[in-house]
């Protein structure tokens, strides 16, 4: 008998090592929160957005794209924005409320992963423009803001559970809705820009480097609103257009 051994192709080390990376600080966040230290563990979320953020672009730069990575990236996605997240505002806040608080972090968990199977089912056929439902990144940075803004000024979770758990609830659900938000993904880094854009990136960059923790939450709680702000502005527009072509 002749049997055929599959030899195994490997992995390629830069992007799926950055994936990794960013793999750790969403772990790393998740021992943080259970040690009380939610800074840290807030902090150790927009590091694991960093590095996922450039797993991607690194893949695509230096053509190493595979469908190991892009499962495994995916993987670890649903770990950094979805159980790290969720462990966190439990372990800050949720916690307080009972059943109900684990409860709700139990659907924020189930919201991000199939926020994630909904993006890589459709990823063939969905608008470049425009993502359908809240990113579960931009959702993590809503949490992940909030608890750190609160630790900074020493609020504690239970004081505010009944607000924590009404806006987690609300960046769960536009996850998993049908809500546009802007992908941005037609800025183009490599080209040229107006000089004004780089005047306002150098003075965002400040800002965030001055104030980490307010300036990151409202970005990405302005991001979050952004979305249904968009959809109600092109409904009202669309029903403008109808009536004045029924005029017409």
């Amino acid at each position: 008998m002749n049997f055929k051994i599959k030899q195994s192709r490997g992995i390629f080390l830069l992007p799926n090592l950055l994936t990794t990376a960013a793999l750790f600080s969403g772990f790393y966040s998740i021992v943080a929160a259970m040690k009380g230290i939610f800074d840290v563990a807030a902090m150790a979320v927009f590091v694991a957005m960093v590095a996922d953020s450039l797993d991607g672009r690194v893949a695509r730069l230096t053509n190493t794209q595979s469908a190991f990575g892009a499962e495994y990236d995916s993987l670890a996605d649903m770990v950094n924005f979805g159980l790290a997240p969720a462990l966190i505002i439990y372990s800050w806040s949720l916690s307080s409320l009972g059943k109900l608080g684990w409860l709700i972090a139990f659907l924020y968990t189930a919201a991000t992963a199939l926020r994630l199977a909904r993006f890589n089912a459709q990823a063939q056929n969905e608008d470049k423009l425009y993502f359908q439902g809240l990113s579960c990144t931009a959702a993590a940075g809503v949490i992940a803001g909030m608890v750190w803004v609160g630790y900074k000024y020493e609020v504690t979770g239970i004081m505010i559970a009944i607000p924590v758990a009404a806006l987690t609830l609300f960046i769960g659900a536009l996850m998993v809705s049908t809500v546009r938000f802007n992908s941005f993904k037609q800025v183009d880094l490599k080209g040229r820009m107006p000089f004004w854009k780089a005047v306002a990136i150098v003075l965002l960059l400040a800002a965030v480097a001055m104030d980490p923790p307010q300036v990151l939450f409202a970005i990405f709680l302005s991001y979050a609103f952004s979305g249904p702000v968009l959809t109600l502005w092109t409904l009202r527009k669309m029903r403008r257009n109808k009536r004045s072509a029924e005029k017409k």
